[in-house]
């Protein structure tokens, strides 16, 4: 188990939590930062944990290893998990019992699914698998066939097809398959956070591959959190303090994607045209729910510059910041007040307040 107490510049896939290096001289094991990194969810999840003695921490990274191993184990689509059954059982069309590790993330999917007007839809994951570009399965670089493309998208898979009585489901649509990717790293971090809490630690940050979420401070400064320049690797263009107890999420076009006849396609499919979303580069949510936030930002992105203002009223999501396809910057204006640019720039477009 890989621990440090140096204060590190942890770069993660689309944001970068940064902190400063050195720890004040003379300092107490309370004053220290204990840091550790998983693999999970398909990416590195780093934990700092601030203000707590080595011991504590050592017992909350052991078991966030465990929980979060878990939770891979069993959200994952493709391996032998409950949420591999629960989509061959849906597919049936015939009623069965529900996972009950599953149960809650379906529950909430259904409400966060039609809030964004079904821009934010897990029951897509046909269409997923179709892409390859998630377990960057798609060695060709070559988009899937047109023709299965649109035979998922004229099925149209919702969360609304699926049917829950007491502990039993079953689907009206044997084309619904669950895929929690956009959503699965925001409910996890949520039930972590609420087990360091019960640890009794009190300022700490989990960052999965730049979604994390963070409570308390870092001794006498906040957590402050920098946003990857979605076209220049390893460039911060921004960076927001993380006040406690809130989430920052962010989607973006440039991790997972290749490149065919000079197109980028990228993992953040539309469930309208089935097609990778088009009109947006990455999109950052700040909400005090990380699961809300997670899936906020992949319906955010999904809407584009033309409708994400209406998704984030109906989503309750009043900080966002929407980097376009001609890196054009969209901000609601309560998030335009929490981020702070390393060089502002004049490309900025402030939103009317959510009515």
């Amino acid at each position: 188990m890989h621990k440090s107490v140096c204060n590190l510049l942890l770069c993660s896939t689309f944001l970068f939590v940064l902190t400063s290096c050195g720890e004040p001289s003379g300092s107490q094991p309370r004053d220290k930062t204990y840091h550790h990194s998983i693999f999970s969810f398909g990416t590195i999840i780093d934990i700092s944990i601030y203000g707590t003695d080595e011991a504590t921490a050592e017992m909350a990274f052991d078991q966030l290893e465990a929980d979060f191993n878990y939770m891979h184990a069993t959200y994952h689509p493709m391996l032998r998990s409950a949420l591999k059954r629960n989509n061959v059982l849906l597919a049936t069309e015939e009623w069965f019992t529900d996972a009950p590790s599953i149960r809650p993330l379906l529950t909430q999917s259904v409400r966060l699914a039609k809030a964004s007007d079904n821009l934010f839809n897990p029951a897509i994951g046909k269409l997923i698998r179709l892409w390859k570009i998630n377990e960057s399965e798609n060695k060709t670089g070559v988009p899937p066939d047109d023709a299965e493309i649109k035979k998922l998208v004229k099925s149209n898979p919702v969360m609304s097809d699926i049917d829950i009585d007491g502990i039993r489901i079953k689907s009206r649509n044997p084309d619904v398959e669950l895929n929690f990717g956009g959503f699965a790293k925001g409910y996890g971090i949520k039930q972590e956070i609420e087990m360091l809490k019960e640890l009794g630690i009190k300022n700490a940050i989990i960052n999965a591959g730049g979604d994390l979420h963070a409570i308390g401070s870092h001794g006498n400064r906040p957590w402050r959190i920098g946003i990857r320049h979605p076209r220049k690797e390893n460039e911060v263009l921004a960076y927001i303090d993380a006040m406690d107890d809130e989430s920052v999420f962010t989607s973006g076009d440039y991790e997972r994607y290749f490149m065919y006849k000079g197109k980028r396609y990228h993992h953040i499919l539309d469930p309208r045209t089935g097609y990778p979303a088009s009109g947006a580069q990455s999109v950052t949510v700040i909400h005090r729910d990380p699961a809300i936030a997670d899936a906020a930002a992949t319906a955010l992105f999904v809407a584009g510059p033309g409708d994400w203002q209406r998704i984030a009223k109906s989503m309750g999501v009043s900080h966002v910041l929407l980097i376009d396809g001609h890196g054009v910057i969209h901000m609601t204006p309560d998030m335009s007040s929490r981020v702070h640019f390393k060089d502002k720039p004049g490309n900025i477009i402030i939103s009317k307040p959510q009515q």
